[in-house]
């Protein structure tokens, strides 16, 4: 699949599946979703594997890089996504997710040593102020509600889905690691996302939470979406671009989901931002297709 079409498809499958994750909120604890999700997932994938005649089993050195992938991107990442939809629009977690254009190279920084433009830095605090425009009206209200006894799940809402975008930013540098130990890109996606269900099946049992199935038609249909098109091939397509052209610029892909997902939020969830969370939400896209622009060249005559 060429280039551009591995980004065309991450892009229409994540900028659907913030609304889908809302599809199976109500009567099953959002973690134990996830563990079905990727659970779900990485059966596929292996499938898929073996009709193809891997040999399924990879060395300890690569499984302890696969380990850690699931662990931050399909184990802490969706918990937390999953958690913070029930307080907060699915739209408003996709523009947080943007923020990983910055958190990238400030990790890549920390990671590998790789300098940090004064773009990205100035574009980053654009952002910022952007973000706190989108939400100062939410907050207000939240710390409002809690003065006033209330549970203020809007906060814990907002911070779970900043630790969500921190977390997947983690699991785009690991991609990097589990590249250097084995080439199968659906493989290693296999492993990282089994890894990542049994982690969250964990902590299901260990918080005392429940393993139960909703028999409603929505929820049913937002698994199956969520674990065939906005797991196995929406992750695909994410990662074989990170090998193709680096997660640098891969997240660009978070410059286009926001768009869609805000857009199905107005239509789907009845989400009426006024004139202050317009404002927030273009100086934050704007800052990241900002950042994003390749750095100008100039041309000296003689």
């Amino acid at each position: 699949m060429s280039t551009p079409l591995l980004f065309i498809t991450a892009c229409l499958i994540w900028g659907s599946t913030f609304f889908a994750i809302t599809l199976q909120l109500g009567d099953v604890a959002p973690a134990a979703s996830v563990a079905y999700r990727f659970g779900l997932a990485a059966a596929v994938l292996f499938a898929w594997c073996a009709l193809r005649g891997d040999r399924l089993w990879l060395p300890w050195r690569a499984q302890r890089w696969l380990f850690a992938q699931g662990l931050a991107t399909f184990a802490l990442s969706y918990i937390c996504t999953y958690t913070s939809e029930q307080y907060l629009v699915s739209g408003l977690v996709a523009v947080l997710f943007a923020l990983m254009v910055f958190w990238n190279p400030l990790f890549n920084r920390y990671a590998f040593g790789t300098a940090v433009s004064r773009r990205t830095l100035a574009a980053g605090s654009v952002a910022i102020l952007g973000v706190v425009l989108l939400f100062s009206q939410s907050i207000a209200g939240a710390w409002r509600d809690l003065a006033a006894g209330g549970s203020g799940h809007f906060l814990l809402g907002l911070v779970l889905a900043l630790l969500a975008t921190i977390a997947s930013t983690v699991g785009n540098l690991l991609v990097i690691k589990v590249r250097q130990q084995s080439s199968n890109v659906l493989l290693g996606m296999a492993w990282a996302m089994a890894w990542g269900s049994l982690l969250v099946a964990a902590w299901v049992l260990v918080s005392g939470q429940q393993f139960t199935l909703s028999a409603a038609p929505r929820y049913w249909a937002g698994l199956l979406y969520l674990s065939l098109f906005g797991s196995v091939i929406a992750f695909a397509a994410y990662f074989t671009l990170i090998h193709r052209i680096g997660s640098d610029k891969a997240v660009y892909v978070g410059v286009v989901t926001p768009v869609i997902s805000v857009l199905l939020s107005i239509r789907l969830e009845h989400y009426r931002p006024g004139a202050v969370e317009w404002a927030g939400m273009v100086l934050c896209l704007s800052s990241v297709a900002w950042a994003l622009q390749p750095p100008s060249v100039t041309v000296k005559t003689t």
